[in-house]
């Protein structure tokens, strides 16, 4: 993992929400909140949860009186998350480590996380806090990506800044989708002391909404803007432009359409 891969900072969460979002993050969500709120719930935590693309679905899905508590590690992200919210709404925000979570006795009977596994640098540590502050009968359900080889925009994305600095390539798009082995991750869970695991693989034909919105938040949306800044030599706004050739490329000009591939895991105590 890339010293800078989990902070999302500075302008990046606008472009995350706006042009990631909508493209590779809101359909999960939903697959993801349905199954959240499959099983009634009252104390609710989402960890990683960014811009709150999950959290403003979970609010809307979970009932009023249930109290959900929105966190992550990067405070501007939060930010725009909370823009999502009204004043009334049953719903807190807070900075917290996955991996040192600021509970002292099990208080959730579910807890969400979309996507931000993959940036925790001890899974295990990850799973077994979960494993701590959840009640008996709680679930932690959450999404990894596949590997790179099943969701191609993540190698293209790759690609592309591998052809800007061929001696010392941005790492940053190896890290999200480095943990798609599904046993791989039942073999962390069952580290952790987690054993009633179940899981489902989810495979889509996205279609693109915007193109350009897309290729730009493909270099500002996430930490290969500061990768590509620190090494100099090469301005993102071009490497923007070179992302949107080769989207063009791939996926055609017209009625792109990308594969895209996630498991959904259900844990849940004894």
């Amino acid at each position: 993992m890339t010293a800078n891969s989990a902070e999302f900072i500075g302008d990046i969460p606008t472009y995350y929400d706006t042009g990631l979002g909508p493209n590779i993050f809101v359909d999960y969500a939903q697959h993801l909140v349905e199954t959240c709120c499959s099983e009634p719930a009252s104390e609710v935590v989402e960890l990683a949860a960014g811009t709150g693309i999950v959290s403003r679905m979970l609010r809307d899905q979970l009932p009023a009186a249930a109290n959900l508590l929105v966190t992550d590690l990067n405070a501007p992200m939060l930010d725009v998350a909370k823009t999502k919210f009204s004043s009334s709404e049953n719903v807190r925000f807070d900075v917290v480590n996955a991996m040192e979570l600021p509970f002292e006795t099990p208080k959730f009977d579910l807890m969400v996380c979309q996507f931000g596994v993959m940036f925790f640098p001890d899974k295990v540590a990850s799973f077994r806090e979960a494993a701590r502050v959840l009640k008996p009968r709680g679930r932690y359900v959450f999404n990894v990506w596949s590997s790179m080889a099943e969701n191609p925009v993540s190698q293209m994305a790759q690609d592309v800044v591998a052809q800007v600095f061929p001696d010392d390539p941005p790492g940053f798009y190896q890290v999200p989708f480095h943990y798609g082995d599904p046993q791989a991750v039942l073999a962390d869970l069952s580290a952790a002391g987690w054993h009633n695991v179940t899981f489902q693989t989810i495979r889509l034909s996205k279609k693109i909404l915007d193109p350009a919105a897309f290729s730009r938040a493909l270099v500002f949306g996430n930490p290969l803007v500061d990768e590509i800044k620190e090494r100099g030599g090469a301005d993102p706004e071009e490497v923007a432009v070179e992302m949107a050739k080769a989207l063009d490329q791939r996926f055609g000009s017209e009625d792109m359409v990308m594969p895209l591939s996630a498991t959904t895991f259900v844990g849940q105590m004894d």
